[in-house]
Parts: structure tokens; sequence; C-alpha cells
């Protein structure tokens, strides 16, 4: 049965999505392009704003005017949180998330009149979400960890969709990872919806901090990364095993989310603009070669234009590496919605804009001190923009870097030496290979 899956949202439903392509290859599916041609499509859903819902059931109505007579499945967030808006009538099953098993059934067209199967995930007390075999020809790969938030921030749905942060037990960790490895990969990104909550759901508990302890101990990939961590849960502890000549990966994104203490209040974010100066200034001086990104909302509701300048002042200050910028899109069912003083749109894109702008000069900056230095580099795919043969990675501090050479570099770490730059993608020439 030859299957597609379209993919919205965050990385840990980028995760998702394999661990669904992984279920579904070993029941004797085929995957294959979101395109003409499947039997069935399944369409893993994200629902952070009201517009990605929009998203969603478009998507859906793709599928089906591929092929009116292929079954389409919807999952994910958007069908988690509301399944009968999920349920357009191209739809014709809405399954929700930790459903594996189901999912499989509904490909297989085995669930007959069944067309909505969704749990109360804020009774779920373990990640069932798990697998490793649906990443194909990459050199990189996701680990999810931990599922789940307990935060709720004003503008976000997610712990809605995906109930209370809970964590996979060490063991399953290394298991996982151990897997990963066996298969060739050479970094492993380490995901979750509140990556710094891991552990404490435990018994007994542990700290984040305790896991990458054992991970980087066992080495059992070259590289480990970390794909997002909160303000307050980048300890001390975390930068000194950035700083050892070891796997963990010199790179930190940390959604500040806004740089405005009133904003943040409102966000019911749980940190100040204080911690921010202190926290970036730390990263910088003890690891001063290290990546630091964040997410910033533009035009949150009640926003001013003072407490805007003032933010973007801040951000100007902080020694932040690069920005990824959302404007603010309307949430139905978080405390935001109900907010008042919603900005126009015109205000929301001029600010978005600028923050852009900020963070694009703020990257090409940062990357060209690195000229005239050697960086290791994990090659990941030959270039597609250009004639000459060249290959495309990342460092160890997620600076892109393009390199003259042949495919046989793909999926290797090399030594390149940096010789310029265009805007904040470095170009250089092979050093040696790394042992």
């Amino acid at each position: 049965m030859r299957v597609a899956i379209a993919t919205l949202g965050c990385k840990v439903n980028q995760y998702d999505s394999a661990a669904i392509e992984s279920r579904l290859r070993a029941a004797g599916c085929t995957i294959v392009p979101f395109a003409p041609g499947a039997e069935v499509y399944v369409v893993n859903t994200c629902t952070v704003t009201d517009r990605a819902d929009a998203e969603s059931r478009q998507l859906a109505r793709r599928a089906h005017r591929f092929n009116p007579s292929a079954r389409v499945i919807m999952t994910g967030c958007f069908a988690q949180v509301n399944p009968d808006g999920a349920a357009i009538p191209e739809v014709h099953h809405v399954v929700g998330l930790n459903r594996l098993s189901d999912m499989v059934r509904a490909v297989r067209g085995e669930l007959d009149t069944q067309r909505i199967l969704v749990d109360d995930l804020r009774r779920a007390r373990q990640v069932r979400t798990l697998g490793t075999d649906g990443y194909s020809e990459q050199t990189r790969a996701f680990l999810k960890i931990q599922e789940g938030c307990d935060l709720f921030c004003t503008f976000c749905i997610v712990p809605f969709a995906r109930g209370r942060s809970r964590s996979v037990p060490p063991r399953q960790v290394l298991d996982h990872l151990q897997a990963l490895a066996a298969r060739g990969f050479q970094e492993v990104v380490l995901t979750g919806v509140h990556l710094g909550g891991y552990g404490a759901d435990l018994d007994p508990p542990i700290a984040f901090c305790d896991l990458l302890e054992m991970l980087v101990e066992q080495a059992l990939v070259p590289r480990l990364r970390l794909s997002s961590i909160d303000p307050p849960e980048v300890h001390s502890r975390l930068l000194e095993l950035m700083r050892r000549p070891n796997t963990l990966c010199a790179h930190l994104h940390i959604p500040i989310q806004a740089a405005a203490d009133d904003v943040l209040r409102r966000m019911r974010r749980h940190y100040d603009t204080a911690l921010l100066r202190e926290l970036t200034t730390e990263i910088r001086l003890r690891i001063p070669e290290a990546a630091i990104g964040t997410d910033i909302i533009a035009g949150f509701p009640s926003e001013t234009d003072a407490q805007f300048d003032r933010g973007f002042e801040l951000l100007e200050q902080l020694p932040l590496t690069y920005f990824h910028v959302f404007p603010y899109s309307r949430r139905s069912g978080t405390t935001a919605a109900k907010l008042p003083d919603h900005q126009p749109p015109a205000v929301i894109r001029a600010r978005a804009q600028r923050l852009r702008r900020l963070g694009e000069h703020k990257r090409a900056m940062f990357a060209t001190q690195f000229i005239g230095a050697q960086l290791p580099v994990l090659f990941e795919e030959p270039a597609a923009d250009v004639d000459t043969p060249v290959v495309v990675g990342y460092s160890r501090n997620y600076q892109r870097v393009e390199c003259v050479g042949a495919h046989e570099l793909v999926n290797r770490e090399i030594s390149v030496r940096i010789t310029g730059a265009r805007g904040a993608r470095l170009h250089g020439s092979v050093a040696s290979p790394l042992p």
C-alpha cells in the first residue's frame, strides 16, 4: 500500500512522523511523496495558531484532490485538540496522538465506521510515540525524550494538545540512541515539547543534566545537539558539559519570546530581561564560539510601541546569533486570545520585519568571526544550486558551511578551513578528515 505523509509544525511533529513512517513500513506499507498516486494520505497537523488549523484542513483537501478514491487521515495536534474540526468531509479518520496501532489500522482500512479516535492526554503518564526507523538517507536524526508541558504560557495551546510533561526513562533513551548509532547517524538532536522539564516525573526524579552526562559518557554518536531549552533551565552544569571536548554541540536555542518585562509577564514566562542579560552574557563568556538562537513573537496583544522599542534595543545588545521570528497569530482557546488590544496586522508585519532584519544581521556578523579558522563540519548533502561539486553541512556550533567536494564527504565530519562568507553562509576548503 502506498502511503504519503505530510508534516506541519515543530521538530516533535517531525519525530512523530518518523515514528508513524517506521510503524507503517513494518506493516508492509511503501512510503511515497505527498503527491498524486498515493492510496493513503496522512496529514500530521499543527495547531499552534488558528492559521495552522486552516493549513491542516487545506492540506487534507489537497490530498483528496490528488486522489479522490484515497483514504485521508488526520493526526497530530489539531486532530488531538479539535477532532470534530479536523473531521472535514474529505477526511476519513481522525487519529489522535499516541495511537500508532490505530494509525496502522486506519491506513489498512480496518476501522470501519470509527471515524474519530482520540484519547484524553491529560491522563497520559508515558511517552508512547517512539520509533527511530523512519529517518532515511540523512546524517542527522531526532530523538524525542520528553513529551507534554506544564508551563501553560498564555499564547500556547500545546499543553492542551500534548498533555502533562512526561519523560522517556534513561535506559530507553540510551537504547534508542544506540539504535540510531548502529544505523550510522553522526548527529542526534534531543527534542521534546519542554526539554528542560525532563526527568521531573520519573521515579526517582532525575535532572536533565543527569541524563546528558550519561549520554556524553557513553559517546554513542559523535554529536549530540539540543533542540530547544527555556532560559531558566540553562544551568552552569549544562554549560560546563558544553565546554568539554565531547559530543555535546556548542549550540543553544533559547526561546525568549519577548524582550520586555511587561510582555513577558502577560505571556506568563517565568523570567525577566535581567535573567536574559545575565544568561546570554555568561554563555558568551564561557563558550565564545557557541551559537545562541532564539524565538521571538512579534506583535503580542497589548505590546505598545514603547515596549517593542525597548525590547528591540535589548535584542540588539544581547549576544544572540539568530532569531526565529513568529508574527503573533490568535490561537482560540488560549488566554492570549482573550487579551485586549490585539495589534493590527500591519503593525505585526512591520515589527516582524524589523526583528528579522536584526536577526539576519546578527547571524551574518557571527559567521564572519570564523573566517580563517578551522571548523569541524558534518556534511549532509550536495548543494542543489551550484554546478560544481559542492557539499553542504553544519559545524558543531550550527554554522552552515559549503565546501568543494564530492559525494563521499557526505555523512563524514571533516575539518574545514573557512575562507569566506556570503551573508550567514560560510565557505571553505577541506583541511583534514577528523578521526
